[in-house]
């Protein structure tokens, strides 16, 4: 896609037609960079079935491709989507009738379809899975497991630094060597297939270990399968969350999987029936990959080529820089805070205040913060007044569900709480471990919420009006009790200073000292001490 301009919003289309399944994501791009996925769906059609003996699709598995596809597309239609991009991967990349397959694809179901490299595969699966993981200077390796081939990558927040894909998969191997296998498969038959996996892969896995590798992540439908197995059978747990593979885990399961013919492994606890037949080539692969290269346990991510469709889409758009210049975390707070329309200028003042503030405070070492928490008070002063987006009355509170509620790639479940319970603090109130918005946090991120929340409240106040008339605040220790904070402005700005004044008793309960404030205005000072009796206003 060229350059463009998306002025008044969109709704895009990506399918991704893979060996196994079909998966479409439905996404409304809005004109300021935000976006907003409307549905994700997924179907299981087999188009590699009987495929990779001998290179040709069958029609019955391009039939139920076809009518998938169509059905997505009329689905796409109806949301009003304006572009329709689809990729197809393995099954069809190697099929020698796939021209007759486009075709069809093109008459039936009014789809162009762009069948895509095993390269560029593994490209869109690392954009897709890097777009929700929090790098920084780390190196991670991604495994991607389909149905006819496997994708591994090796790279970092901004850029990847290895890409190949394997003629691997779950389907594929299944064809070669577990051919209409209905019951049990023996531990002999499953070490032919890990065999056949280390000689394939040899050649890469040495080249992989060139790279420091800080972490693995795992996507695709095999891996999050044999993930919640392993919470599900071996942990007994029903949740959802099924955030890693472990590799002792992974044999076990394999060990009691095989054990079983194919009907009762469709019985399996945690296990997807339609993926009972393929699912012992796919544990192969990835538990010889594990193996060759001594990981201990794989982090899942349910993120894969759609998702990179959808960055790379961006990313030749006028909001590439949300891509190329932002990290995961700070493009998931500006896309919410865009998401909810919020007024950027005041957020972006708000923000640097607090930051200054912090800044200060721990210059001066009035008190020892933590790691990461100068990082959670930026993210939370962005979002803070969010919740206007549905209603000014209990902003506050709008805002702290939108923001628990919210998918934030990058951040982790006690963070986003953090962030959330800050937005709900901003205005009043006392964040109290028995409060019901913190009853489950730990005690150290409750501190955070209080000692955070007390830098925010006073960053609000000076720019009550929204003009951003303080320009720069610092503080100083005038005694061993008192703290002053000195702010200068463009101008008077009484209002910054009738906030600044409900602040100060919480301020003092948190830090310890008090709190006094000299305003500097252009080039004269006006020095205050107390504000005595002035007229309360509501606070933001």
């Amino acid at each position: 896609m060229e350059s463009e301009k998306l002025s008044e919003g969109r709704v895009v289309a990506f399918i991704d037609i893979g060996t196994n399944s079909v998966r479409l994501l439905l996404v409304r791009i809005n004109p300021n960079g935000s976006y907003k996925p409307l549905t994700k769906q997924k179907e299981s059609v087999r188009l590699g079935d009987k495929e990779f003996i001998d290179r040709i699709l069958q029609p019955e598995a391009m039939q139920r491709a076809v009518i998938v596809c169509k059905k997505f597309v009329e689905l796409a239609r109806a949301y009003g989507a304006e572009e329709v991009i689809a990729v197809a991967t393995s099954a069809t990349r190697d099929a020698s009738n796939k021209v007759q397959f486009l075709e069809m694809l093109k008459s039936e179901a009014n789809l162009e379809v762009c069948p895509i490299s095993g390269i560029e595969e593994a490209r869109l699966i690392y954009l897709g899975v890097s777009s929700g993981l929090r790098l920084g200077d780390s190196r991670a390796l991604l495994i991607d497991i389909g149905g006819g081939s496997t994708e591994v990558s090796v790279g970092g927040d901004k850029q990847y630094y290895f890409l190949h894909s394997f003629n691997l998969g779950a389907i594929r191997l299944t064809n070669m060597f577990l051919p209409d296998e209905t019951g049990p498969v023996s531990m002999a038959r499953y070490r032919l297939i890990k065999a056949h996996v280390r000689r394939k892969s040899m050649l890469v896995i040495k080249e992989l270990s060139r790279y420091r590798i800080n972490c693995a992540m795992g996507s695709s439908g095999t891996i999050e399968n044999l993930a919640r197995i392993a919470f599900v059978y071996l942990h007994k747990t029903g949740q959802e969350n099924y955030d890693r593979l472990g590799y002792e885990d992974l044999k076990t399961i394999v060990r009691d999987l095989c054990a079983l013919p194919l009907e009762e492994r469709r019985k399996f606890p945690g296990i997807n029936s339609q993926r009972a037949d393929i699912i012992i080539a796919g544990a192969a692969i990835i538990e010889t990959l594990m193996e060759e290269m001594g990981l201990s346990e794989i982090r899942i991510s349910k993120r894969g080529l759609r998702e990179g469709l959808l960055v790379d889409y961006l990313s030749k758009s006028e909001f590439s820089y949300m891509i190329t210049q932002m990290s995961v975390r700070k493009r998931s707070i500006m896309q919410l805070g865009l998401a909810c329309h919020f007024d950027e200028e005041h957020a972006h003042t708000v923000t640097r205040l607090a930051l200054e503030l912090f800044d200060s405070a721990q210059a001066l070492g009035i008190y020892e913060f933590e790691k990461g928490e100068r990082e959670l008070l930026e993210y939370g002063a962005t979002l803070h007044d969010i919740g206007k987006f549905l209603s000014y009355d209990k902003h506050q509170a709008h805002a702290y569900h939108i923001i628990r509620e919210s998918s934030l790639p990058g951040f982790q479940p006690e963070e986003i709480e953090i962030i959330a319970n800050l937005a709900y603090f901003h205005r009043k109130g006392t964040p109290k471990k028995k409060h019901p918005n913190l009853a489950g946090l730990e005690k150290s991120s409750v501190k955070s919420v209080r000692i955070l929340a007390a830098l925010l409240r006073i960053a609000e106040g000076l720019d009550r009006s929204h003009t951003g008339i303080i320009s720069h605040v610092r503080f100083y220790i005038s005694s061993t009790d008192t703290v002053v904070l000195e702010m200068h402005a463009r101008k008077e700005c009484q209002l910054e200073l009738w906030e600044l004044e409900k602040h100060k008793k919480f301020f003092t309960k948190i830090f310890g000292y008090n709190l006094q404030y000299k305003m500097i205005i252009e080039q004269g000072a006006v020095p205050f001490s107390t504000l005595e009796e002035e007229p309360e206003l509501e606070s933001t």
